[in-house]
């Protein structure tokens, strides 16, 4: 239970936490993915929240480890249908990861980043965990088409819905659903308590209430002094997993060197109005077939509150 009250912390699309666990004897863990936190128009397939599955894993591992005890995982036991994992803790063995130190200061950053160049020396304990494009021609390629996919996606009707059907505006509405995107803050505090967030109108994006955070994300996009990219061989459920376990271990060594890290997930989506920047990212940076799971933004920006989390009590399947 304490190595899951860490891993609730990991990294995953949305917000949407989508873990749940089945306690298993006195020393094992069905670990499912909960589908009723799909994200169904922007993640079609599930990668993103398989890849979520994988920082929960790694993170959850970590704690183990760090209380020198260790986890022997077995991947989709039942198929991919069924549990993600089956993890069987032991005494013993387990080796604290050097990592571990950054988990509680370990957020994804959500604004714009300081105008501070990345350098080769301050990025260097991050080349061990992805592709990274400091400057020139290949940064700024990925810094365009990541900009011109989230434009495509605040443009889809179906796309921009979901996100704000996962909003979550004010302390009240954050405290009763801690998961999507959280909007709190004094002013929107007040209006949600005066009943003065209308989410038919946030659905227009031309509407100042929700063309102010379109274009601040555009701007962070923008801003962002260097990218990431996060590849694996194929595209397996397995892949997924481990393109998660690499950017847990990405975020926090950047948080251990400074740095503040942002997954743009628009251009690797799997829906039609996206496609072309699929295409062009894949066909740019992936020549050989590969796919890219996680594009990142990286730069140096202010430490940010972390997003909500539901307790571990509800998050334990009960069989």
């Amino acid at each position: 239970m304490r190595a899951m009250s860490y891993a609730l912390l990991a990294p995953n699309p949305h917000n949407r936490q989508p873990w749940e666990a089945e306690l298993v004897g006195d020393d094992g863990l069905l670990i499912y993915r909960d589908k009723s936190r799909n994200l169904p128009f922007t993640d079609p397939l599930s990668r993103q929240l398989t890849i979520g599955m994988g920082c929960f894993l790694e993170l959850m591992e970590m704690a183990a480890n760090q209380e020198g005890n260790s986890i022997e995982t077995e991947l989709f036991p039942q198929g991919v249908d069924g549990p993600v994992a089956s993890c069987r803790f032991a005494k013993g063995n387990g080796k604290p990861n050097p990592l571990f130190v950054h988990v509680m200061e370990r957020r994804s950053h959500k604004d714009k980043f300081n105008d501070r160049r990345v350098t080769v020396e301050s990025a260097a304990p991050l080349t061990s965990h992805a592709q990274l494009y400091l400057d020139g021609e290949d940064r700024d390629t990925i810094r365009r088409i990541a900009h011109e996919a989230w434009w495509s996606e605040v443009r889809t009707p179906g796309a921009w819905k979901e996100s704000i059907d996962l909003l979550r505006v004010g302390k009240s509405e954050i405290n009763a659903n801690p998961d999507g995107i959280d909007a709190g803050g004094p002013l929107l505090d007040t209006l949600a308590l005066f009943g003065l967030v209308d989410r038919k109108e946030l659905l227009d994006i031309n509407n100042p209430n929700s063309r102010g955070p379109i274009e601040d994300t555009a701007k962070a996009i923008l801003s962002a002094p260097a990218y990431t990219l996060t590849l694996t061989p194929g595209n397996s459920r397995i892949e997924q997993i481990i393109a998660g376990r690499k950017w847990l271990r990405l975020n926090l060594t950047a948080t251990g060197a400074g740095l503040s890290l942002r997954p743009v997930s628009q251009a690797l989506q799997e829906y039609k109005e996206v496609k072309v920047h699929f295409d062009e990212i894949h066909r740019r940076f992936a020549p050989n077939g590969e796919t890219i799971q996680i594009l990142g933004l990286l730069g140096f920006g202010e430490r940010l509150t972390r997003s909500p989390r539901w307790p571990i009590e509800s998050r334990i399947r009960h069989a």
